[in-house]
């Protein structure tokens, strides 16, 4: 198999008739307790359905997912995982006709196959991202391009970027279910948002985004990530290129290790006019002392 040009066009089916039956909400009948009085009424619910992608027509993983993107979902995963380093090595992503819960990838020479028990690791780990010390060695050891150093963005931009945000979130407007990964430029600019209900998912949605329309690294590029600043956000960010993150809330502690050992910078509980670094404070252009407690 020849190995794909870095700009050749990777065969999609994104656009297939039977993929328009792919829904990212549904809905249900319910009962509303208000004031001591019910009421039967209909409510929106995030989807979640499996995924299984496979290289080739041997299984790699599968993930619980809202649909929708899941070419994306499936590039991104890949590059996020080591399993590709560019986009060249992306030769094809098909969709089966009537199966939209599975993805097909064809790999160019010289991408790395995972093994049997690698499969295995990616099912273990594909709902909530991989933990450990060893993970950072892990990562520390990938041929991962340096941050950024030179990207910088004001204070006052950076705590406008959850409003946003806030208008292209259509789907959890309607359910309050879901996640949400929001690239911007510098100057605030929403360069393109993902939701899904699980936070890595909705990464590698962007992260695949940007990859299929040549576009990794990302070293001038702001995230933004709905719920905690965890280690498989951070990993991916930097995998991906990533200079700086922000989070709604919370980092853990393994995340902001990670961060400060790849000099990336992170922000945690991006709330109005208040947000905590913990890393990489120097793109931050606004002479914020970086506190030593944060306070939720």
């Amino acid at each position: 198999m020849a190995s794909a040009k870095k700009n050749s066009p990777i065969k999609s089916t994104q656009n297939s008739p039977h993929l328009k039956s792919a829904r990212s909400v549904e809905i249900t009948q319910v009962v509303e307790w208000r004031e001591g009085e019910t009421r039967r009424v209909e409510d929106y619910l995030a989807a979640e359905e499996p995924l299984e992608i496979l290289i080739g027509r041997k299984p790699l993983v599968v993930t619980m997912r809202t649909p929708g993107n899941d070419e994306e979902l499936a590039a991104g995963f890949l590059l996020t995982e080591g399993i590709i380093e560019e986009r060249a090595q992306l030769v094809e992503i098909t969709i089966p006709a009537r199966r939209r819960n599975l993805v097909s990838v064809k790999l160019a020479r010289g991408a790395r196959i995972p093994s049997a028990s690698s499969r295995r690791y990616f099912a273990a780990n594909s709902s909530c991202g991989v933990c450990g010390k060893a993970s950072i060695d892990s990562v520390r050891a990938r041929n991962i391009r340096p941050l950024n150093s030179g990207f910088r963005i004001s204070a006052d931009v950076l705590c406008r970027l959850p409003d946003l945000a806030r208008p292209s979130q259509e789907t959890f407007g309607r359910t309050g279910g879901l996640h949400a990964a929001a690239l911007f430029d510098g100057a605030g600019n929403l360069i393109v948002l993902r939701e899904d209900i699980g936070r890595h998912n909705a990464l590698d949605k962007v992260i695949g985004w940007a990859l299929l329309n040549g576009r990794v690294p990302l070293n001038d590029s702001v995230l933004l990530a709905s719920g905690r600043g965890g280690f498989e956000i951070v990993q991916k960010s930097i995998v991906a290129g990533i200079p700086i993150v922000a989070s709604v809330s919370a980092p853990s502690s393994l995340a902001v290790e990670l961060a400060r050992r790849m000099r990336l910078t992170l922000v945690g509980f991006l709330r109005g006019q208040r947000f905590v670094i913990y890393s990489g404070e120097e793109r931050i252009a606004s002479g914020v002392e970086t506190p030593e407690l944060a306070k939720s």
